[in-house]
């Protein structure tokens, strides 16, 4: 089943349907003004992240950053393949969706991803989701270094 928006990879022309992307704003400052705090109170929301990405690495990286900036978000990362390289894999996106999910106690989660390519395997992934956790994630079009900080 494929859900939302069409929208065209720009490296290899290629095109995904994604959910709706999460807005906070027009702009920076706009968000800035509209995020929520990130100190959780019982009963606050707590939206978890799932970090999309072609190096594992990288992404140990950025989730290092976010648990300084907001350490009760929690962080699945869905990076690298099974044999070690460079890329990314549905099971693995699927499996931090799950995680995500889990840890934001049903709050929900956003996914963001590194280049446009990772966005297949995302779709893989969403198809093989329930429909409880399509419904409780959203993807992001920002930028993965920046949109992990401000979510």
């Amino acid at each position: 089943m494929r859900v939302g928006l069409e929208r065209a990879c720009t490296r290899c022309e290629t095109r995904s349907m994604l959910i709706p992307p999460v807005v906070y704003g027009a702009g920076p400052a706009a968000r800035r003004r509209s995020r929520p705090s990130v100190a959780a109170a019982a009963g606050d929301m707590v939206v978890g992240l799932v970090l999309v990405g072609h190096s594992p690495e990288l992404l140990a990286g950025l989730r290092a950053m976010v648990a300084q900036a907001a350490p009760n978000v929690p962080v699945a990362l869905a990076g690298g393949t099974s044999t070690g390289t460079l890329g990314t894999s549905a099971p693995r996106v699927l499996q931090a969706l799950r995680e995500a999910v889990t840890a934001s106690g049903g709050d929900g989660a956003v996914i963001l991803l590194d280049l446009g390519s990772a966005a297949l395997a995302v779709e893989i992934a969403l198809e093989e989701a329930t429909d409880e956790e399509r419904r409780l994630t959203r993807l992001s079009d920002g930028p993965i270094v920046e949109g992990a900080v401000l979510a």
